[in-house]
């Protein structure tokens, strides 16, 4: 045999005993990349709920503490109206009764000045909304869905138990010559 077949010969060996290896090293170097691209988008879900949901409290509370009777829908009270609000601006997270069910609006009355005693609430108080009092609204327990399973472990079941988001905003209620009803707090 002459050197170039010999040389031909020892390639098809080399390639038929390298044949399986690419479809090895991908499998082995996919498993861990597609972990790492889940990861991140379910980090990535969570973070985008998170801020969409103070977004919507934020704007609910900066509308709800300029608002007057006048500017308001006839019938409409403050309460109700934030609760509104934070529903349309939550980009559907918040729909339906269940949703609007976890939305809060507090109000309280901060001590005078120079006082050492503690912030009343006066949610239930039909002066809840005076001017100088504090609004604060909340989204409190939004059970949050994994978009993909968490699999912590080759030996245990898929994780798809609910993140747990609360947020918060308050700010005080400006002053107004025709403040709204304040309507059914929290």
């Amino acid at each position: 045999m002459t050197p170039k077949e010999l040389q031909t010969i020892s390639r098809g060996r080399r390639r038929s005993r390298q044949s399986g290896a690419e479809l090895l090293e991908f499998t082995l170097a996919l498993l861990p990349m597609l972990a790492m691209i889940f990861f991140l988008l379910d980090i990535s879900w969570a973070v985008y709920a998170k801020s969409t949901l103070q977004r919507a409290v934020r704007l609910g509370v900066r509308s709800g503490i300029t608002l007057t009777s006048t500017q308001m829908a006839s019938g409409a009270c403050l309460t109700d109206t934030v609760k509104s609000l934070v529903q349309a601006n939550s980009s559907g997270l918040l729909r339906g009764t269940a949703g609007l069910a976890l939305i809060k609006v507090n109000y309280y009355q901060p001590p005078a000045a120079n006082s050492t005693s503690n912030i009343v609430d006066v949610s239930t108080q039909s002066y809840g909304n005076t001017p100088g009092n504090i609004m604060q609204v909340s989204v409190q327990g939004f059970q949050l869905l994994p978009l993909v399973p968490r699999i912590y472990g080759w030996g245990q079941r898929a994780d798809m138990s609910p993140t747990s988001i609360s947020v918060y905003a308050a700010d005080l209620i400006e002053p107004s010559r025709e403040p709204p009803c304040i309507g059914t707090a929290p």
